[in-house]
């Protein structure tokens, strides 16, 4: 194990000198995705480091000698060394889990009110603005492409492009439906209602990534229905792009420039069908096991926000969290964390490390 360990860390160094490409400093998107590998590894640099100094007190202790002070000293040394060695080979088994190589993309959001009317579409805009509230928060760059405003508030459905390196590593587990409990403003009663809203979290794809034909595509344009002054609602901006074999259909009225429009709506596109290309192999891998943490299934209850009692249940690793106030303006780092540890004990309880 700690040979592959070792040649991790001649990853580092190999990433410094890439750091020292001319044409690597002349793409910003690079340099970020080799300094996000860079911060993740230099935590092992140190283990590695620690655990080369507990090999080597071990070893002192046999040439330690008969002096009995330095032979008591080297034995207090070795023995520390024995007991710290396990704790680091369990702390560093975590960089051999294979990376998921989607992990440093960017990010498509996607929110969509469910069951529950008004108070859905309400929910739902306020899970959009817990996410953008987050990404701020990641210094994550936050561009609304489509949002469909619901007539009593809040939103019918939004995609935003989520610009930062790491956003779907960190995002990914958001993905499925969220449900609220909570007592509606115009609930007289006092009674606790049900609604819902759902989330997809897709990583942005290249157009590298995926090859989509031009005679696979229906484009039709019509003019905006929403705000966005005159010259966007006498006009046909608004554009709608059919993928015919898969039926997925994008549309995208945000911009008041047809071919931005269509530009996004085809970033939007080229996500959906590489998110799905992606699930269609996981699963013939056999890696989507039920109640698997990082499955990303859309129809899955996830998550649930008690508003009466203060309390959000995620339900896939069966742990409660208080603050809900806080948590609706974007402090869902410890969330995300405890799911990122199961997923991570999940992986090597798979690969019997």
């Amino acid at each position: 194990m700690i040979e592959k360990l070792r040649s991790l860390a001649a990853e580092y160094s190999s990433l410094q000198g890439a750091m020292q490409d001319p044409a690597v400093l002349r793409n910003p998107k690079e340099i970020a995705r080799i300094g996000k590998r860079m911060s993740d590894l230099e935590p092992l640099l140190s283990m590695i480091k620690e655990y080369d100094q507990c090999a080597a007190a071990i070893k002192f202790l046999d040439e330690a000698g008969d002096d009995p002070e330095l032979k008591a000293m080297a034995e207090e040394e070795a023995q520390a060394a024995r007991e710290r060695i396990p704790e680091l080979e369990e702390e560093m088994k975590k960089f051999l889990v294979p990376k998921d190589p989607d992990d440093d993309r960017s990010v498509i959001l996607e929110v969509r009110a469910g069951t529950g009317g008004e108070e859905a579409a309400l929910f739902a805009g306020e899970l959009l603005r817990m996410y953008m509230r987050f990404a701020e928060e990641n210094n994550w760059a936050i561009e609304l492409m489509e949002k469909a405003d619901a007539d009593g508030g809040g939103i019918k459905e939004a995609v935003c492009k989520i610009d930062g390196v790491g956003a779907y590593g960190m995002l990914k587990f958001e993905s499925g439906v969220h449900r609220v409990q909570r007592i509606p403003a115009t609930e007289n009663k006092g009674r606790v209602h049900t609604s819902a809203a759902s989330i997809a979290i897709l990583p942005e794809a290249e157009e590298v990534d995926i090859k989509i034909n031009e005679e696979d595509l229906r484009i039709d344009v019509f003019r905006s229905s929403g705000p966005g002054g005159q010259s966007v609602n006498t006009t046909d901006s608004a554009v709608r792009i059919t993928h015919i074999p898969t039926g997925i259909t994008v549309s995208c009225q945000d911009e008041k420039s047809q071919l931005k429009n269509k530009t996004k709506a085809m970033g939007i596109l080229r996500s959906r069908l590489y998110a799905a290309e992606q699930e269609r192999l996981a699963k013939e891998r056999g890696d989507m096991r039920s109640g698997q943490i990082g499955s990303g299934d859309r129809s899955e209850k996830i998550r649930t926000y008690n508003f009466p009692q203060d309390r959000v249940t995620d339900h896939r690793i069966s742990e409660n969290f208080s603050n809900l106030p806080g948590i609706m303006e974007g402090d869902i780092q410890q969330i995300i964390d405890m799911l990122k540890q199961k997923e991570m004990e999940e992986k090597l309880a798979k690969a019997g490390a």
